[in-house]
């Protein structure tokens, strides 16, 4: 267990044995991390770092050039537990988890702090009972301990903690490293596409010519920036709009529908990836965001800052890799019919999904039509009724009765308020008092489908993303120095490494692929491939 002070110091202590104060915390978890263990901790070994929460302590170690091998999150751990245990939602940070065990009022989790505001070199944990923080790590442990004993499956259980705890390890060493980013690039590109930078307070030229255009248009001056404005205007020339939304804007037949469009596009751009969007999460030629591990109910991650995971198209060209190196890309293809195939056990589908490309190997029971069962995978895991749908899922229920029966469960479990969990035990949250309110009344119905649809995916989703954090854990330890993971998103990642290293980076990618399907899955006969291709910008990725 470790617990860090304001001062850089802090509390080191072994499993079972006594809490020793060190001066330096970064010199000593080098140190054990190099294996250079003190004679008063002889059995140290290989160490397995636990700790209150890795955002608090990872990014101060990160500062002064260490990395540790792998940890034990409390707080990831303790939310996941609290939704194993139908709690969803309650304070999760060790001070709350702490309070709990001993009958304590439970405080409130803190807010975190953004990246970069840190008081002092380490972060201590500010919990709510008056007790030294390495006891409360030690007994906050100790309680997780015999509570994943108690879940549904702790093996699988037991695993979904490990990956979650190596994402918190992987998330603060990607903010920490940041992924190549020009910034002359940048602004080139937002030049050719808005203009100069403005003064301040004022639009770029492109965007004042679009909103002058939509101003003429409509004959009269509006902000295109608000709906109101816009819904009134149109209004105003005979043309009724439920919203400004873009696929609502291009139904309509008038001359200011295309430069609305546009400057829709191109406000967005400038408002989430433009020069104060830089100015704020771009330095040394690098985009260090902040990532949120399981920020999503599926588990998926999500960000705090820099917008990492929703980098527009058109941005690709400005992710470059450094002189002399290169940037590997992988991606998973179709992740989430392959995943249900592994889950559901269905031989015909295990049998697709064995193949590169898993709707071309389904074409067949769709009359060859690859489109098709594209579609009827998706319906079937989304809920989809709309179009052909209805009459693919025929086909599918009859193809592929045991894939089609599991998220079928699935539903009908979301329908009638139950709990559902992912393949390694990441229960999703209870139905709220609204919903149980809405569902006893004239809407009950239209309210359960919805639960229903959000639970058939949630069994998905939720074990697609456990496998593709298993595979980044497993690809962070086979990487080869200084090879470093840089940006992930949902099912891709991408490494930053010297040239010299592409082939074997790229062989690690694969590598990681199987562990991660051997680690959840066992013997399966159903594939993962990660196609990875070492590009110099990543625009050239796809």
């Amino acid at each position: 267990m470790v617990a860090a002070d304001p001062e850089g110091g802090g509390t080191i202590r072994p499993l079972g044995g006594r809490a020793t104060r060190v001066p330096d915390l970064a010199a000593a978890v080098r140190d054990l991390e190099a294996g250079h263990v003190p004679d008063r901790w002889p059995d140290a070994g290989r160490p397995r770092w636990v700790w209150a929460d890795a955002r608090r302590v990872y990014p101060s170690l990160l500062a002064r050039g260490v990395r540790v091998s792998r940890c034990h999150d409390l707080a990831l751990t303790e939310g996941l537990l609290l939704a194993a245990e139908g709690r969803y939602g309650e304070p999760r940070q060790a001070g709350a988890a702490y309070a709990r065990l001993h009958g304590l009022p439970v405080p409130e989790d803190a807010q975190e702090r953004p990246q970069g505001a840190q008081e002092s070199l380490f972060e201590p944990v500010r919990p709510g009972p008056d007790v030294p923080e390495a006891d409360l790590v030690a007994e906050v442990f100790e309680d997780q301990r015999r509570r994943i004993a108690r879940t549904a499956d702790p093996a699988r259980f037991r695993l979904l903690v490990a990956a979650e705890s190596a994402g918190a390890l992987i998330a603060g060493e990607m903010g920490h490293d940041g992924m190549p980013w020009r910034e002359d690039v940048h602004d080139a590109l937002l030049t050719e596409l808005l203009g100069p930078r403005p003064a301040h307070g004022l639009r770029p030229a492109r965007l004042q010519a679009l909103a002058d255009e939509v101003s003429a248009a409509l004959g009269q001056a509006v902000n295109p920036d608000s709906p109101q404005q816009i819904v009134r205007a149109f209004k105003a020339v005979g043309i009724e709009i439920p919203s400004t939304r873009s696929h609502v804007v291009k139904t309509v037949e008038h001359p200011a529908a295309a430069p609305l469009l546009a400057y829709k596009e191109l406000a967005r751009l400038y408002s989430f990836h433009g020069w104060a969007w830089a100015d704020q999460w771009v330095s040394g030629h690098r985009l260090r965001p902040e990532y949120v591990v399981g920020g999503v109910v599926s588990g998926r991650w999500a960000t705090s800052g820099g917008g990492a995971l929703q980098i527009p198209k058109v941005m690709r060209r400005v992710v470059v890799a450094d002189d002399g190196w290169t940037l590997v890309v992988a991606d998973a293809a179709q992740l989430e019919p392959r995943v249900l195939a592994a889950m559901s056990g269905d031989r015909g589908l295990a049998r697709a999904a064995g193949e590169i490309d898993l709707y071309a190997a389904l074409a067949q029971a769709f009359g060859g039509a690859r489109d098709a069962a594209k579609i009827a995978m998706l319906s079937a895991m989304y809920g989809g009724t709309s179009g052909d749908a209805p009459r693919l899922l025929a086909v599918m229920r009859q193809r592929f009765p045991q894939a089609y029966a599991f998220v079928e469960d699935a539903a009908r479990a979301g329908e009638e308020g139950r709990l559902v969990r992912s393949w390694l035990g990441r229960t999703s949250p209870p139905p709220s008092e609204r919903w149980r309110r809405l569902v006893s009344g004239p809407e009950g119905a239209r309210a359960a489908r919805d639960r229903g649809r959000f639970t058939r995916n949630f069994v998905v989703q939720a074990t697609a993303a456990e496998w593709a954090t298993t595979l980044m854990a497993v690809l962070r330890g086979l990487l080869p120095d200084p090879a470093r993971l840089v940006f992930f998103q949902h099912d891709e990642v991408m490494v930053h490494c010297p040239l010299d290293l592409a082939g074997q980076v790229r062989a690690d990618v694969a590598r990681a692929a199987e562990e991660a399907t051997r680690l959840l899955f066992g013997a399966t006969p159903v594939r993962f491939p990660m196609e990875a291709v070492a590009v110099r910008c990543y625009a050239d990725a796809k």
